[in-house]
C-alpha cells in the first residue's frame, strides 16, 4: 500500500541508496579491527571496553556513532542509553572525530558497548557518565533514525526533540509501582459514531485499529479519547495521545482523571517545567506509567508496549515542530503505528487533506457519525456574502452587518457570543487609502501596523516606528485599514452594545473558560475559550482574510479554524446560531454550511491528485541566497522523476515579501535584509525516502567541504526542509 510504505522507508530494514552514500561519504575507509587503545595507558574496561557514542552534535556530515574507550572505573554506569560527556571537536582530523585526548567536552549518548572497534589508533576515553539513568533505548533510537532519514535531518536533532533535558532532583526520585489495569469502559457517547463501539472493543481486546475520526460539534471529544485509552489500557498495553497546545491536553487530562483516577497517566507539556515535565517523562520510560498525554514533543515518549496513538486535531501548525529537521506530529504516530503494529486514531472535529488520504488508500478507517447525529449536534449556519453586504447600509457604516448584528443581539438574551476575527492586534494591514497600495515599512519592506487609536506605525517585521509614512506609488499621506484586528474590533463592538462586557482572548492573553452570563467574547483563531454550556452564537468575521490567502491549504485552514469555533456553539435545536462573513458560493463555505469536512477534503486530494500537488506527491523545500541555492542544486543527484520549481524570492526586492512571520520561519527564511530565494522540488509517491536521501546527501557534502558561510550564526546558508506546512 503505497501511503503505508512511501515516506517511511527509512525506518525498514534494506537502506535507501542514497541514505547508504550520505553514511559511506563520512566513513573511513574499512581497517582491520582492532583493540582499543588509549594514549595515556589508562585502565580500560575488562568486557566490552568500547562505548559507540552518539554526540549532540546536529551536523549531517557527522551523523554517525564514535568510538570511545570506556574507562575502567566507568565501567558499571557507562551502558547502553546513558548520557555521557567526551571530547570533540578541535585540532587534526583524528581529534575532530574523537579519536584522541583534545578538543572541547561535548554531550552525547552510548548507543552500544563492544569489544573491538575499526579504528586503528588511540581511542579517546569517556570524559564522564552525566547519570546512569539509561534515557536512550533501542525503540527510541530507531525511531529517530527513522524520523531524521525521513525529512534528511541528522539523528542527533532528532534525539534533542525527543529526550527531555535531564534534571538531578527528578532523577532520585524513586518510581512507584505501576498501578493495576482499569476495567474496559462503557461506550458513553462512543455510541454516536458509526463503529465507534466496536472500535473500543478492539482496542480492549487487544487489537490494532486505525481510524480517521470526524468528531462531532461538542465538549465529548476530551471524553471520547479518555474512553479510548481506557480501553487500550484495560488490554494490557499503553497509549499516546497528542494535541496542539496546552489547553486541549488540559481537557484529555481533567478527562482521563475523572475515568481513571490519578497515577494512571502523565501529562508532558512545556507549561509544567523543567523537572516536573523530566520526572514525568521517566515515568513513562521506567514503565511506571502506560499513557502519556501530551503537546508536540510527546510523540516521541517512550511508552511501553504501544496498543494506541492518538493525534487530536492534526492541521493545527503545532503539531509542526519548528526546529530541524521539523518532524509533524501526524507522520510521526503513522511511523509508530507501523513499526509497533498498534492502533491509530487520527480525531478533528474538520478532516485534512492528509487524513482523507489515510482512509482512500485504505490504510485507516472512517469513523464518523451519521447525518441526523450531525444535524442534531450541529449550529444553524448563515451565510453573509458580497452581494449582500454591498447593499447593507449598517455593513458600509460599520464592520457587523445587519444579519450579524441581529444575530449577536438575539444571542446575548441567552448567553455569551463568540466574535472570531483572523487577524489580532488593532489594525495590522494598511493601504493607501487613494489607490490601495499596501503600507510597507522603509527600512525591510515589512506591513505596517496601528498599534491603537493615535498610535505611531510599527514594522510588524522589524518593529521600528514609521512617523511620516507617504505612499511611494502616488504620493498620498492618508490611510485605510486592510484588515482589522481582534482590539478594534472589540473596541467596536463594545460601542455597537455599550450594557455587554467584551472579553477578548488572543496572543497576549489567551482565555480558558469564559462564563455562561451574556458577554461578547472577541478571539483569533485558535485562541477561541469554552464557554459554560456553550455559545448562543458565533460570528466569524472578514472570512476573505483567511481564504484569500496565496497558499495551497488556504480553503482547508479557513474551513478548520470556521468548525473548531462553530463546534463550541450550541446545537440548532438548543438556538444556536453561527453567522459566517464570506461568499457563499465558495467551496469551504458551503462546507461549513452543510457541515461536511470529509466531503471538502475529498473533493480537495482528488483536486491535488490531478495537479500532483501533496499529499498525493511528496514535497521538499530548499531556500538559500541565490548563488548558495543555485550551488546546492547543482551538486544534488535528484530522483530521476523529481521536478523542480521555481526558484522564486521569499523575502526582500520585488515584489516583496509575502506572507506572514510565521510561514518564513517555517520555509526556514531567517530574519534580515538579504534576498534569499526558494524553490520546491517534487516527487511522485514511491520516491520520498530517494528524495529525503540526495538532499541530505548533497547538504552533508556542503557542510563536509566547509562551504562559504556555512557556519554563519543561525545555521547554514541552505535549508531544507522536507514537506513544509506553506508552499504558497
Amino acid at each position: 500500500m503505497s501511503r503505508e510504505n512511501e515516506g517511511f522507508e527509512g525506518g525498514g530494514a534494506e537502506e535507501p541508496e542514497q541514505l547508504a552514500l550520505i553514511r559511506e561519504s563520512v566513513r573511513r575507509a574499512k581497517v582491520p579491527r582492532a583493540k582499543p587503545r588509549t594514549w595515556r595507558g589508562a585502565a580500560l574496561a575488562k568486557e566490552l571496553p568500547v562505548a559507540r557514542v552518539l554526540v549532540d552534535k546536529g551536523v549531517l556530515h557527522l551523523d554517525r556513532y564514535f568510538d570511545y574507550a570506556v574507562p575502567e572505573e566507568l565501567d558499571a554506569e557507562a551502558q547502553p542509553g546513558v548520557r555521557v560527556r567526551v571530547r570533540f571537536g578541535a585540532g587534526s582530523r583524528n581529534v575532530r572525530e574523537g579519536r584522541r585526548e583534545g578538543g572541547g567536552l561535548i554531550d552525547g549518548f552510548i548507543v552500544e558497548r563492544c569489544a573491538e572497534t575499526d579504528y586503528n589508533g588511540p581511542l579517546a576515553a569517556l570524559a564522564q557518565v552525566v547519570s546512569p539513568e539509561p534515557v536512550l533505548d533501542s525503540g527510541l533510537l530507531e525511531l529517530a533514525r527513522a524520523v531524521a532519514d525521513r525529512y534528511a535531518g541528522s539523528l542527533a536533532d532528532v534525539l534533542q526533540l525527543a529526550v527531555p533535558p535531564r534534571h538531578a532532583r527528578a532523577e532520585a526520585k524513586a518510581a512507584p509501582e505501576p498501578p493495576a489495569p482499569p476495567a474496559a469502559p462503557e461506550p458513553g457517547s462512543w455510541g454516536r459514531y458509526g463503529h465507534g463501539v466496536e472500535f473500543l472493543r478492539s482496542l480492549a481486546s487487544g487489537g490494532a485499529p486505525r481510524a480517521v475520526w470526524t468528531a462531532l460539534p461538542g465538549p465529548e471529544w476530551a471524553e471520547e479519547i479518555a474512553r479510548a485509552v481506557q480501553a487500550t489500557l484495560a488490554s494490557g498495553r499503553g497509549a499516546l495521545v497528542v494535541v496542539p497546545t496546552g489547553r486541549p491536553a488540559a481537557r484529555v487530562d481533567a478527562a482521563l482523571n475523572r475515568l481513571l483516577g490519578p497515577g494512571q497517566h502523565a501529562l508532558l507539556t512545556a507549561d509544567a517545567g523543567q523537572e516536573r515535565r523530566y520526572q514525568e517523562w521517566l515515568a513513562v520510560r521506567r514503565g511506571t506509567v502506560r499513557a502519556v498525554v501530551g503537546t508536540r514533543a510527546a510523540m516521541f515518549a517512550p511508552v511501553r508496549n504501544l496498543g494506541l496513538v492518538v493525534v487530536w486535531d492534526d492541521g493545527d501548525s503545532n503539531h509542526s515542530d519548528d526546529r530541524a529537521p521539523f518532524p509533524h506530529v501526524r507522520e510521526v504516530l503513522e511511523l509508530r503505528a507501523t513499526r509497533d503494529k498498534c492502533g491509530f486514531l487520527l480525531g478533528s472535529w474538520s478532516c485534512t487533506v492528509e487524513a482523507a488520504q489515510l482512509v482512500e488508500s485504505g490504510w485507516a478507517a472512517p469513523l464518523v457519525a451519521d447525518r441526523e447525529q450531525v444535524r442534531g449536534a450541529a449550529p444553524l449556519v448563515r451565510t453573509v456574502g458580497d452581494l449582500d453586504l454591498a447593499r447593507d447600509e449598517a455593513a458600509r457604516a460599520a464592520r457587523l452587518p445587519t444579519l450579524a448584528w441581529q444575530v449577536a443581539r438575539e444571542g446575548l438574551k441567552h448567553g455569551p457570543v463568540l466574535v472570531q476575527v483572523p487577524r489580532r492586534g488593532y489594525v495590522p494591514r494598511l493601504a493607501c487609502e487613494r489607490c490601495r497600495e499596501p503600507a510597507r515599512c522603509r527600512h525591510c519592506a515589512g506591513p505596517l501596523e496601528a498599534q491603537g487609536s493615535g498610535a505611531a506605525l510599527r514594522c510588524g517585521w522589524c518593529g521600528v516606528e514609521e512617523a511620516s509614512w507617504h505612499c511611494e506609488s502616488c504620493g498620498g499621506f492618508r490611510l485605510r485599514a486592510q484588515v482589522v484586528g481582534a482590539r478594534r474590533t472589540a473596541e467596536e463592538l463594545g460601542r455597537a452594545f455599550p450594557a455587554v462586557p467584551v472579553r477578548t482572548s488572543g496572543r497576549e492573553q489567551v482565555l480558558d473558560t469564559v462564563p455562561g452570563a451574556p458577554a461578547l467574547v472577541v478571539s483569533t483563531p485558535g485562541a477561541e475559550p469554552v464557554a459554560e454550556g456553550g455559545y448562543a452564537a458565533a460570528l466569524l468575521l472578514d472570512g476573505w482574510a483567511m481564504l484569500g490567502r496565496p497558499d495551497l491549504r488556504a480553503g482547508e485552514d479557513a474551513l478548520r479554524r470556521w468548525v473548531g469555533a462553530a463546534s463550541l456553539v450550541r446545537p440548532q435545536g438548543a438556538g444556536g446560531t453561527v453567522v459566517v462573513v464570506a461568499e457563499p458560493t465558495l467551496r469551504p463555505v458551503q462546507a461549513l454550511v452543510r457541515w461536511d469536512p470529509v466531503g471538502h477534503a475529498v473533493r480537495e486530494l482528488a483536486e491535488r491528485a490531478e495537479l500532483g500537488f501533496p499529499p498525493v506527491s511528496r514535497m521538499a523545500s530548499v531556500s538559500g541566497p541565490p548563488e548558495a541555492l543555485a550551488e546546492f542544486l547543482g551538486g544534488a543527484e535528484l530522483p530521476g522523476d523529481a521536478v523542480v520549481l521555481g526558484p522564486v524570492p521569499v523575502r526582500g526586492g520585488a515584489p516583496g515579501p509575502t506572507g506572514s512571520a510565521a510561514a518564513r520561519r517555517g520555509a526556514g527564511v531567517p530574519p534580515g535584509p538579504e534576498p534569499w530565494e526558494r524553490v520546491l522540488i517534487r516527487v511522485p509517491p514511491g520516491s520520498g525516502a530517494a528524495l529525503a536521501a540526495s538532499l541530505k546527501t548533497a547538504q552533508a557534502a556542503r557542510m563536509a567541504r566547509g562551504a562559504k558561510g556555512a557556519r554563519e550564526a543561525g545555521g547554514e546558508p541552505v535549508r531544507v526542509r522536507v514537506d513544509p506546512l506553506d508552499i504558497g
